[in-house]
């Protein structure tokens, strides 16, 4: 019987499904083994006993070397045991040895994701599928118990600009803690800027009609309109290049990273855009 649904013995034959393919669902920890392996006796149950605490957060795949050699070679198994941690497919953690509990529970640590990184993963799913209010509730949640996770921020920001809310997202994006995500926010600043200036309905100077233009467009994003909101920002560029040190311009390209290069609005914006700057 089974210790667990979340461990297994793996052969070569059920490898690619049970291990590869389920990786880029949930990790998977491998255990490379043999019966006659005095350390791997000593590891084998602790990992169990991590697999079993962990409830379905990894998968715990027991690999016996003397019955299933060509994945021994195929992983560059040396010496037993040998522990590989897969994500996506591929070995993104390993060690070799038998290695005391302690040691063992932060490698685990390091492969699995907590329950922040799994609430970071669904907030930016549904962001990634434009569900914004979803994605800008589950954003606020994870920043109620980590005020200062970067990534929530950046993610809030996100939902938010794409709703055209301009104020708090611009306060997000300024005060974003020290991390990787900060060059993403420079580049989404300028369109945080112009809809929050929009929102503070600061009056435009009737001598420009370009600033007429350009709070119209900012007007079109807060509706959603992005459509007209991008031609009236290409038409300013048309006039003036570099009106307000390129603002237009910047506040395409933050358009463009909200909604990914993959969007057909980016691939014929981006093509509209370099046509009127060069």
């Amino acid at each position: 019987m089974a210790l667990s649904e979340h461990i297994l013995d793996v052969s070569e034959s059920d490898f690619e499904a049970e291990v590869l393919f389920r990786s880029h669902e949930t990790p998977v920890i491998v255990d490379f083994w043999a019966p006659w392996c005095g350390p791997c006796k000593i590891l084998g149950p602790i990992l169990e006993r991590l697999a079993i605490e962990g409830g379905g957060s990894f998968r715990l795949a027991k690999v016996n070397v003397d019955d299933n050699p060509n994945l021994a070679i195929r992983y560059g198994v040396q010496g037993i045991p040998a522990v590989k941690a897969l994500r996506n497919g591929e070995v993104v953690a390993e060690f070799v040895g038998a290695q005391p509990e302690p040691m063992v529970r932060k490698f685990v640590a390091r492969v699995v994701p907590s329950e922040s990184d799994q609430a970071l993963d669904q907030a930016r799913s549904l962001l990634a599928t434009r569900h914004y209010d979803e994605a800008e509730a589950a954003f606020r949640t994870i920043l109620e118990e980590q005020d200062e996770h970067a990534g929530a921020a950046l993610g809030l920001a996100k939902s938010l600009l794409m709703r055209g809310e301009g104020e708090e997202a611009q306060g997000l994006l300024s005060h974003l803690p020290a991390g990787s995500e900060w060059a993403e926010a420079e580049v989404l600043l300028p369109l945080a800027h112009l809809l929050a200036e929009v929102e503070a309905g600061a009056p435009t100077d009737e001598a420009d009609p370009l600033a007429a233009m350009l709070q119209r467009s900012g007007e079109l994003i807060k509706r959603e309109n992005l459509l007209a909101a991008m031609d009236g920002l290409l038409d300013i560029l048309r006039a003036d290049k570099r009106y307000r040190d390129g603002l237009p311009r910047k506040v395409l390209l933050a358009i463009f990273a909200l909604l990914g290069d993959e969007d057909p609005l980016v691939r014929e914006y981006r093509g509209e855009l370099a046509s009127v700057l060069f």
